[in-house]
């Protein structure tokens, strides 16, 4: 049997008919930026993660950048960062020319580790920015506890995390503002890149929609040096017929992980995701960790397993920020994450009997590595 990582195609077999339709929709209208889909699917994903307004990028990073460069973040700030997370999460802040600071994760979630926040506080620190990954929240409460004691702004970083909960909260709503990726792996996937900012305060969103179009509210009228980030008639039309399907294909998720989490529970070795009882994660990776994590990887491989590392090099340890001078073993729980982390295959159209296969390929693993062992 062959499990892919990812199975896009058979997604769009589902929805072949409604997302054509929604290609030949905005290709009569000849209507391609800043049109009708991308005013209605700003309303209704606003609605969907329960907030007031929701606006449009180009992308999960400029999504980030915008809210940095709406809420006045620049040179000489800092803003928290988890030191395990993709690398788009510190970009976002050095393009507003502030400085990314790091924080350790807790190592069971693998999200930012909210009691290390405070120490990483200093009188140039402007704002916490959390990172849901793999789906599942971070310590909200906790998060946004410090950020009061401190007057911190806290942005939440959701790109893989569309439609998660925490303490019966979907995510995107308990901060300032929050940045989304529709990268078309996500759980909300285009088909190409697309990004939003969702937030409750209105003044902020007119903020980001004036920076992501060219420092500009009415056309030819530039109120400041903006940068040209829209979300395409094209990429919204699709996103809003994937939207109505969204709770559906989350919920099969939950179904794959469950299925994981009982059948792997005693495997030797293997750390299963943990989730706290707050949280209720929608499962955009299923991520385990083993020793042996690359012996696993190549035994998988072979056996036609689809895998991926997220993310074999943490982002301090990334040549792009050798100017901040981090080496091996400063962020030492991060590195461990790093070396030994290893995504199983995870989509919505997963099947009962691939996930099976899976499981057998991972408990038959035990007997890989005392073959190993002995030769």
């Amino acid at each position: 049997m062959n499990v892919p990582f990812l199975d896009l195609k058979a997604q769009y077999r589902e929805l072949h008919e409604q997302l054509d339709d929604a290609y030949r929709r905005v290709a009569e209208s000849c209507r391609f930026i800043l049109g009708p889909e991308v005013e209605q699917f700003e309303a209704e994903f606003a609605a969907y993660c329960g907030a007031k307004h929701c606006v449009g990028v180009g992308n999960g990073l400029d999504a980030l950048h915008v809210i940095l460069r709406a809420a006045g973040i620049g040179a000489g700030d800092e803003v928290i960062v988890p030191a395990n997370t993709y690398i788009a999460s510190w970009l976002a802040v050095s393009y507003v020319g502030a400085t990314p600071i790091p924080v350790e994760p807790d190592e069971r979630t693998n999200n930012i580790d909210a009691g290390r926040i405070a120490a990483a506080v200093t009188p140039r620190t402007r704002a916490i920015m959390p990172v849901h990954l793999c789906g599942q929240a971070a310590d909200m409460d906790a998060v946004n506890e410090v950020a009061a004691r401190h007057g911190l702004l806290v942005f939440e970083d959701c790109a893989q995390a569309h439609g998660a909960r925490y303490k019966g909260t979907r995510v995107g709503t308990m901060g300032t503002a929050s940045g989304f990726s529709f990268y078309p792996g996500k759980n909300l996937g285009a088909a190409g890149d697309g990004g939003a900012v969702v937030t409750n305060d209105g003044d902020f969103a007119r903020r980001v929609r004036v920076i992501s179009n060219y420092g500009s509210e009415a056309k030819y009228y530039n109120e400041i040096k903006g940068v040209n980030s829209r979300l395409d008639e094209f990429q919204a039309a699709f996103l809003r017929v994937k939207l109505t399907r969204l709770d559906d294909w989350n919920n099969h998720r939950k179904q794959i992980a469950q299925q994981y989490l009982d059948a792997l529970e005693g495997v030797a070795d293997l750390t299963l995701p943990y989730v706290p009882d707050w949280a209720d994660p929608v499962w955009h990776l299923f991520m385990v960790r083993h020793p042996q994590r690359d012996l696993l990887q190549k035994h998988l491989t072979a056996n036609e397993v689809g895998t991926i590392i997220h993310y074999p090099v943490p982002p301090h340890l990334q040549k792009a920020y050798d100017d901040l001078g981090y080496t091996r073993g400063a962020f030492p729980i991060s590195e461990k994450l790093a070396d030994e982390v290893l995504s199983l295959p995870m989509s919505a159209h997963q099947t009962t009997a691939e996930t099976e296969y899976v499981i057998e390929q991972l408990s038959g693993f035990g007997s890989v590595i005392s073959k190993s062992q002995s030769q």
